[in-house]
């Protein structure tokens, strides 16, 4: 279990159709909130900007006194044959999906790892996807950004747990933001079957509250 009353909690993609969602819940459990974001949020940032993590944490241990909890919601989408994808593409997508939640769980060990030895339940999650799971046809790339930050996090977590560290990973499938009408590349296809962004922020404190290490695809249910 992880008593989220009184929490540190920095989010990052805070502005996004998730990262808004989890936010008040996490404010609505007792916790307190430190939203970061691109165009919205208490701190503004790049995520991929390399002292971008090290900036945000410094800042939200400067104003709390300590870190309780990172969620890793900032994300990007692209869409098209595997064959034209782009280098310019491919950059921003490692390195925002992939390369920037790295640093961010790097920089933030520090303070997790001392709200541990205080007692506390710290813990960290990403969002890679159902594609980590299932890589997609017509979003390879983007299925390789995600499906790399999965593996990082299950190892990951195995060194993090020795001092104390929940790392999770949730995996929902399409969900219905508006991340896939603004991709950086190509178009969306027609998507159905979208999961509630309501349900799916709700899943995911729900699990942070009670202590599970893994979100795969099957713990989301459609309404």
């Amino acid at each position: 279990m992880t008593h989220l009353d009184g929490a540190v909690v920095l989010v990052l993609g805070a502005d996004g159709g998730l990262g808004s969602r989890i936010s008040t819940r996490l404010a609505d459990a007792g916790a307190t909130v430190v939203t970061a974001g691109r165009a919205d949020g208490e701190l503004k940032l790049d995520i991929r900007a390399k002292q971008a993590a090290e900036r945000i944490v410094s800042a939200t241990l400067a104003a709390h006194g300590r870190l309780d909890g990172l969620v890793i919601a900032a994300g990007v989408v692209a869409f098209g044959p595997a064959s034209e994808v782009t280098d310019a593409t491919i950059d921003e997508l490692f390195q925002t999906n992939t390369a920037a939640p790295i640093r961010f769980a790097r920089a933030s060990f520090p303070a997790l790892a001392e709200s541990a030895a205080a007692g506390r339940e710290p813990f960290l999650l990403t969002l890679s996807g159902i594609v980590a799971e299932q890589p997609v046809a017509g979003i390879a790339a983007y299925s390789a950004s995600k499906a790399g930050l999965a593996a990082y996090v299950v190892a990951a977590a195995r060194e993090y747990r020795r001092s104390g560290i929940r790392l999770i990973d949730a995996r929902p499938g399409h969900t219905g933001t508006l991340l896939s009408t603004h991709p950086i590349a190509g178009e969306a296809p027609s998507l159905a079957g979208a999961l509630d962004p309501d349900a799916v922020a709700e899943r995911i404190v729900r699990a942070i509250a009670d202590g599970e290490k893994d979100l795969p695809s099957s713990a989301f249910v459609p309404a």
